[in-house]
């Protein structure tokens, strides 16, 4: 077994000068605008700077991959299909990809935010649970839902949202029509099990790119193996 290394971290601090946040909007998002200064070990220290990020109250998020093992004895996986509105802002102009014509859809793993009322360690696993029956129709005992890994941020640079990943071991013939959450983006999503070995070809060619759904399914196959 390989020995773990502790890696750790400069000691810079950051230093809150001045909140420059516009005045929330009624909406899901705000923009959190900060000036800063940031202290360095040696005891120096930067010129202000200003930050943007992006904060809201449901700030964090689960990601659920279901699974089962089919008659051929493979490993399935679900995946649903999720229209991304801000992959339509993206201007091919901008982009390193010379046809970066992306269109507004990605498949995932079910995934969803961890409600205000939810903000705990036992409310994480409720939400997996709560988003399973909304995505996939599955309907489980919260005992069902097991951690997958640790928590991971995946974008640190915009957003301190935190993702909690799960996994969980269902029967296909179980599987009921998905809650929903009354979201018209979710209206005619579909849903399809591929085989694990398949959907982690998907992300090797990029047919799947999205990033969290990758990193769930690599850790179930990393804990299968």
């Amino acid at each position: 077994m390989a020995q773990s290394v502790e890696l750790p971290l400069p000691k810079i601090e950051l230093e809150l000068i001045e909140d420059l946040s516009p005045p929330a909007p009624e909406g899901f998002l705000r923009l959190v605008r900060r000036r800063y200064r940031a202290h360095y070990p040696d005891g120096t220290q930067s010129a202000p700077f200003v930050f943007d990020a992006v904060d809201r109250k449901a700030i964090d998020a689960v990601v659920i991959v279901a699974h089962f093992v089919a008659p051929d004895g493979s490993r399935r996986v679900y995946l649903r299909s999720a229209v991304r509105p801000p992959l339509a802002l993206r201007d091919p102009a901008c982009s390193a990809l010379p046809n970066d014509l992306c269109g507004i859809g990605l498949w995932e793993t079910p995934a969803g935010l961890v409600d205000v009322s939810e903000q705990s360690p036992t409310g994480a696993v409720s939400a997996a649970q709560r988003e399973l029956a909304e995505e996939l129709g599955f309907k489980v005992p919260i005992e069902a839902m097991k951690a997958l890994g640790p928590s991971a941020f995946p974008c640190p640079g915009v957003i301190g949202e935190r993702h909690f990943f799960f996994e969980v071991s269902v029967d296909p013939s179980a599987r009921g029509e998905p809650d929903l959450d009354g979201s018209a983006l979710e209206h005619f999503g579909a849903i399809v099990d591929v085989s694990l070995e398949e959907a982690l070809a998907m992300c090797r060619r990029g047919a799947i790119e999205d990033s969290k759904t990758e990193l769930a399914l690599r850790r179930l196959a990393e804990r299968l193996a």
